[in-house]
């Protein structure tokens, strides 16, 4: 089919997520057509390097044979069981119990979903059941960061902490609540940690006071905020965050779903400070993007409360048709074994100093105010005053300016609205992709800064 014809299919029938509708309308698809390595090619024969994995998800990069092959058998041989009834699958027990053996501490219980989202609003449903048949039935409150993202479902868009995914949609709702995140650029003391991590603490304690500590159920966090532009809090914040969870006898939440699976270094972004949490959230890694599919972990006081505080008999309803599919199971049994038998996992903590070095040395560039970055996962902020920290004007569009330059140069990577690029190459980049990487970023800044409306508005 021609690539025109394409084009008019997709602005008449498909609606792309997150994105306005109209200005899809008027701009058009860019259709991709196949991805190979770290290489993806679109419609009209460019080749283009994936900076971004996709979506934060293919982190063992596109053309995985071994995988396709998995996903292939399972489909021939089971491509559907159910899971209710008390059916199950082997690919979906063999993956449970393997995400328990590697995750952290005692999250040994694990309910499979299709993406993030779902697992978030799994997890939201979860913390409710479990107030109540632990006689808490008050206990339903949860509060999260700003900026946080946690998915835009019915429900769990409410937790997320970005007006885009609330506006107009009526959410949050009267029990989800915000407190600032920890974001070192824009903190008023950036080079004290240990003050941004008790300004954490203390915002957290003092939520809990107001809404008041009987009625407040879980905090909810990513490691990393990553659709907030790759916010890196201070190392020991998760702990102390944890910490205080334990401390006020609320749920402490971990969305794993973008950091988790090699994306910071170690396979959960937890682990850099030793955190288990009382419940975990994890997608796009867990099967590089290949199927869908995500998951909820309880830990073992979690899911033993549960299970015996459910009235006698009477089952958790709580269920998808598609929880624990066996095709994207094999998936994720194959993706993991890429990570931890083939040297994915190694190969992505081996290039990351190099990749993490590139993109510092960018900061004495002209547009670049903050470089911040935890193994493969990195956000670089643009401004136009160094000195003042300011945000580029809407006006300069610079963020469609950079993710086209970029697409220019043969380089995908995330622009967001607020001028910060986001980077989250896959795991099995070589180091001369990373470099490659940094040197077209390079020339992308260097393209966009030679706009003379940039060029005149930089201070």
């Amino acid at each position: 089919m021609r690539i025109n014809s394409l084009i008019e299919l997709d602005r008449d029938h498909l609606i792309h997520p997150v994105t306005s509708w109209t200005g899809h309308e008027h701009r058009g698809v860019t259709v991709i057509e196949s991805g190979q390595g770290v290489y993806l090619k679109d419609r009209e024969g460019r080749t283009l390097l994936d900076a971004f994995s996709g979506l934060w998800c293919v982190n063992v990069g596109y053309g995985r044979q071994s995988v396709v092959e998995a996903a292939a058998a399972q489909m021939a041989k089971l491509p559907y069981a159910t899971g209710y009834f008390h059916f199950g699958s082997e690919p979906a027990i063999r993956l449970a119990a393997r995400l328990a053996e590697l995750a952290p501490g005692d999250l040994n219980h694990v309910y499979f979903t299709l993406g993030g989202s779902d697992a978030v609003d799994s997890a939201l449903r979860f913390i409710r059941y479990h107030a109540n048949v632990t006689g808490r039935p008050e206990k339903k409150h949860v509060i999260a960061l700003d900026r946080g993202y946690h998915g835009s479902s019915s429900t769990g868009a409410g937790v997320t902490g970005l007006p885009a995914f609330h506006q107009n949609f009526d959410v949050p709702v009267a029990t989800q609540h915000h407190i600032a995140a920890p974001y070192p650029y824009r903190d008023a003391t950036p080079d004290d940690p240990a003050a941004i991590i008790a300004r954490s603490v203390a915002a957290l304690k003092d939520k809990v006071a107001e809404i008041g500590a009987e009625r407040v159920a879980a905090f909810f966090c990513e490691p990393i905020q990553g659709s907030a532009g790759v916010i890196v809090p201070p190392r020991g914040w998760l702990k102390a965050m944890r910490e205080t969870c334990r401390e006020l006898d609320i749920l402490f939440v971990a969305d794993e779903v973008i950091t988790g699976f090699g994306r910071t270094g170690p396979l959960f972004g937890c682990e850099h400070e030793d955190v288990t949490p009382d419940l975990m959230t994890m997608a796009k890694g867990l099967t590089a993007g290949y199927s869908p599919m995500g998951a909820v972990l309880l830990s073992e006081g979690v899911y033993r409360a549960m299970a015996d505080g459910a009235p006698k008999g009477s089952a958790i309803g709580h269920g998808f048709t598609y929880s624990g599919h066996p095709v994207s199971a094999a998936v994720g049994l194959e993706v993991l074994r890429l990570y931890t038998e083939e040297g994915v996992l190694a190969n992505g903590q081996a290039v990351a100093p190099a990749f993490e070095q590139g993109l510092a040395a960018l900061a004495d560039h002209p547009l670049v105010g903050d470089v911040r970055s935890r193994g493969l996962l990195a956000g670089v902020e643009l401004v136009v005053s160094k000195a003042g920290k300011t945000k580029p004007p809407a006006d300069l569009r610079l963020p469609d300016r950079l993710a086209a330059k970029g697409y220019e140069n043969g380089l995908i990577f995330r622009a967001f609205a607020d001028g910060v690029a986001g980077f989250a190459p896959p795991l099995s980049c070589t180091p001369e992709e990373i470099e490659l990487i940094v040197a077209r970023f390079k020339k992308t800044l260097d393209d966009v800064l030679d706009i003379k409306e940039i060029r005149d508005a930089v201070d």
